[in-house]
């Protein structure tokens, strides 16, 4: 098992390391200079019409759709998950505090990236085969590429996302809330596991009705619940948190004045394990929230984009600073010997614990519980929106029976494989979708420059 999570990190470096980062980050810079900065001018419009429309118990869900709240909290119960705090210690523990810069630029250039993402996966939703409005990469891909290059394209994105999300991405949420159990509680992987199955088996065959009535409650409540306990801390270690933000610039650009070379981090780590934890958590450019976005009814497809880029905002500038300040203030992040640091899974238990006490790993295992199931959810909806793609409407119910099993044996499983396999895939599903982006860049340009039904 030890090989095989060495052979498959090895590969994902590779790609990750290569014209991937670039891609990434090259394409939010295209896009916000096309819309010209839409995540600064639009900034506002898109805070107060999400936080207006704020609702646990919304317009019932349906073959039309859902609403645009219902939409975004589907796409933030996807993006916030285990990226936010096992990812956000992942990525400081390979790349130093300084990886965490790197997340906030790559979040403010995804930001155009998502209004482009949202406003193509508005303009060419469709319907499937029961009439239910259906949307997301697969069909603007198709018409970024005609013939068959499109086809190969978009069979090749539905493919890795199905494997990147549904599968293996599943697994990593569900490794996540199991090891917190362990570690708070001492309950096995395996009970932990089969508990998550079955209610994720619940909520899959309830449909989008139930999945969109899960987020809607789930997300506001999750989001408040840590975000208080990190205000607690922050708060209990307000000294030191100049010292915190100082680690994070100095390690974005001279990593070796803090680390002193430990483990071989430097600027080229931070900015790689920055862009690609960034990208786990925020999902800008993935091609994974689009899905969600294209099933909000709204008037116009620029007024999902609007909204769809506050969601990258509170993922990486809200929960995921929460968690690098918690561990950089509490000294859970050990900069003066990075071989010393405990388990990436375990950081924020260790953080919390020195200001909540033993309480401090529940606490976290809670979270965890709030945040890896709501992206086990949103995910597993993203999947299947491209199931119904490649193969029907019919084999929903077969897809929906190997996400379950995936949920139990992720538990059970290393942390190390588990993540590095879910690297590989997003890298793959990645490439497709920004060709496309890039392709119809045009179109996303000319809805940001029309006026949106936003304005009061």
């Amino acid at each position: 098992m030890d090989l095989l999570a060495a052979k498959v990190s090895e590969l994902a470096g590779f790609v990750w390391n290569g014209l991937l980062l670039y891609l990434l980050v090259g394409t939010g810079i295209i896009f916000t200079i096309r819309t010209r900065f839409i995540q600064v001018r639009k900034f506002g419009t898109g805070f107060k019409r999400l936080f207006g429309s704020i609702s646990l118990n919304g317009e019932k869900a349906g073959k039309e759709g859902m609403s645009s709240f219902q939409a975004v909290a589907t796409s933030i119960a996807a993006q916030v998950g285990t990226g936010n705090i096992t990812g956000c210690a992942t990525a400081m523990i390979s790349g130093g505090p300084g990886a965490i810069f790197w997340m906030w630029v790559a979040a403010f250039f995804g930001m155009a990236t998502i209004y482009g993402e949202a406003v193509l996966a508005q303009t060419f939703k469709t319907t499937d085969g029961t009439g239910q409005v259906i949307g997301g990469p697969v069909y603007y891909i198709r018409q970024a590429f005609k013939g068959t290059f499109g086809k190969i394209l978009a069979g090749f994105f539905a493919l890795a996302i199905i494997f990147a999300l549904g599968f293996t991405g599943n697994m990593v949420q569900s490794n996540a809330i199991s090891n917190a159990f362990r570690e708070a509680l001492g309950v096995p992987t395996w009970i932990v596991g089969v508990i998550l199955a079955v209610v994720a088996a619940f909520i899959f065959l309830g449909g989008v009705t139930r999945i969109a009535s899960v987020t809607e409650k789930l997300v506001p409540v999750m989001a408040a619940f840590y975000l208080i306990g990190g205000l607690v801390m922050l708060i209990a270690n307000i000294t030191n948190l100049p010292h915190a933000f100082a680690l994070i610039f100095e390690g974005a650009f001279n990593p070796q004045a803090i680390l002193g070379g430990a483990a071989g981090i430097g600027v080229r780590e931070a900015m790689r394990y920055g862009v690609a934890r960034g990208l786990f958590s925020n999902e800008a450019g993935m091609g994974s929230t689009p899905h969600a976005h294209a099933m909000a009814k709204v008037a116009k497809p620029q007024d999902q984009g609007i909204v769809a880029m506050i969601c990258v905002f509170i993922d990486t500038f809200v929960v995921l600073t929460m968690t690098a300040l918690v561990m950089l203030t509490s000294g859970a992040l050990n900069v003066a010997d990075m071989s010393a640091n405990p388990a990436a899974e375990n950081m924020a238990q260790v953080a919390f614990t020195t200001v909540f006490g033993s309480f401090g790993n529940l606490y976290v295992a809670i979270c965890l519980l709030f945040f890896a199931f709501s992206t086990v959810i949103g995910w597993y909806f993203f999947g299947e929106q491209n199931v119904k793609y490649l193969f029907g409407v019919k084999a929903v119910k077969v897809y929906a029976c190997i996400a379950v099993v995936c949920v139990a044996l992720g538990s059970m499983l290393e942390a190390p494989l588990v993540w590095n396999l879910s690297d590989l895939f997003n890298a793959l599903m990645v490439f497709p979708n920004l060709l496309a982006l890039l392709a119809l860049s045009g179109l996303v340009a000319k809805a940001a420059r029309e006026p949106d039904s936003l304005r009061k």
